[in-house]
């Protein structure tokens, strides 16, 4: 009986002492590498003295979003922390708990990012990655042309021959839409034989609706939205006729290379890396990879970056980040390690160690070692807008991805393109 108490003493005292094993969902990557290593810290510093371990659960890129709906959609406990990402919380809101009563100072994060992260006037997310596009162009180029007496009259013909005016160059921070057409037709040597490059610029047109989200940075800097001001989706407008109608044009007129269509991110960069094009309008962690010497080994040293021409600069904000489970089981274990992945100290040490928090502080103060951090903050601060974040943004996208690769490539119209993305959306919506 001794024995017995004597066990069941020890049995409590483990139990007392042991921590509690919050899980977190991630996928492998730069990101969840990034967050190992900020688990690590907490694990070791407060969440031992608190009693509370964090572990990350991989699952695989591949069907990623669906497996982590699918373990949502049974109310599994299993996992504490999930992951995501703006274009889908809508979607998962009605599985996650709002961080209200959450230990977050919002002048800590850009603005925009906490935006993207929220859903009907609640905050769901912690913005932890934050992604925008850039304008990359040819600096080497762009100086040349903005200092020889030579190419400056080339460049005017051409514009007044094919735009119908006679424009000056100009520095890509001062473009409109007009210039960024005469910058594309003057370094396409179809249309000038001494262009040092092939194509004046690089589209990504396959029906990908990742493709959709920098389309809808010409569609947003021309003033146009997919709502209008009573909140009813819109895409039958004059901005949406002439942001589509410039891919057209300048997929049409040879300014790209001839296989665009089936472009994404990976295609684009090896365009603009092996020396094809002289800008594009992309992913903003593509710049580590066109300024890395091995990997672009051509132009590493001749990237320059710029706003998305206007009238209205604009750039897309999404953000990948965590949220907490409605089915947690450990929702105040959960909270404490949010409340500390929200400071200043944990978004450091993500930053340090691969990720992209939009943090303008630490993105600011990292410009030595990450030179294009600085300008992210800058452009998500001033530019970013969020498309939605409604259960149905992901499926907006896939039918404007639909409908204006159709239109692109010459199987539609541009009426039936707009006129069928309004019709399905309008459906989808109600």
């Amino acid at each position: 009986m001794r024995k017995l108490l004597v066990l069941f003493m020890l049995v409590v005292i483990v139990l007392a002492f042991s921590a509690t094993k919050v899980s977190m969902v991630y996928w492998p990557g730069p990101e969840s590498e990034a967050m190992q290593k900020v688990v690590d810290y907490w694990n070791s510093t407060d969440g031992k003295k608190l009693g509370i371990e964090v572990e990350i659960i991989n699952f695989s890129r591949e069907g990623f979003w669906e497996k982590q709906e699918t373990l949502l959609n049974a109310r599994s406990s299993s996992v504490d922390i999930v992951f995501i990402a703006t274009y889908i919380i809508g979607r998962l809101a009605p599985h996650l708990v709002p961080l209200e009563g959450f230990e977050l100072n919002p002048e800590v994060f850009i603005a925009s990012a906490l935006e993207s992260m929220s859903y009907e006037g609640f905050l769901y997310g912690l913005p932890l990655d934050v992604s925008n596009h850039f304008l990359y162009y040819r600096k080497d180029l762009m100086e040349r042309l903005l200092s020889d007496s030579s190419w400056k009259t080339k460049y005017e013909e051409l514009s007044q021959k094919y735009l119908g005016q006679k424009l000056s160059p100009k520095k890509p921070e001062e473009w409109d839409w007009d210039d960024y057409k005469a910058m594309a037709i003057f370094f396409t040597r179809k249309y000038n034989p001494e262009s040092p490059v092939e194509y004046g610029n690089v589209l990504q047109m396959k029906n990908l609706v990742y493709n959709m989200m920098i389309w809808n940075n010409t569609l947003w800097s021309m003033g146009g939205s997919w709502f209008s001001e009573d909140g009813k989706f819109n895409i039958k407008t004059e901005a949406a006729r002439k942001a589509a109608s410039l891919f057209k044009e300048l997929y049409d007129m040879g300014t790209v290379p001839p296989g665009v269509t089936t472009y994404e991110f990976g295609e684009a960069n090896e365009a603009f890396k092996t020396n094809k094009a002289f800008m594009m309008i992309q992913w903003s962690a593509a710049y580590n990879i066109l300024t890395d010497k091995e990997q672009s080994p051509l132009i590493y040293d001749k990237v320059a970056l710029a706003p998305i021409p206007g009238p209205k600069p604009s750039t897309h904000v999404h953000s990948l980040g965590v949220a907490l489970s409605k089915y947690s089981k450990k929702k105040d274990a959960a909270l404490k390690f949010l409340s500390f992945l929200a400071t200043e100290q944990a978004m450091k040490m993500y930053a340090t160690n691969g990720g992209i928090p939009p943090v303008e502080t630490i993105l600011k103060a990292m410009g030595d070692k990450r030179p294009e951090f600085p300008i992210i903050a800058d452009h998500v601060k001033k530019y970013g807008y969020v498309e939605s974040t409604s259960a149905q943004t992901m499926t907006i996208l896939e039918i404007i991805s639909n409908k204006l690769t159709g239109y692109w490539t010459g199987q539609i119209s541009l009426d039936d393109a707009l006129n069928q993305i309004q019709k399905e959306c309008e459906t989808v919506l109600k």
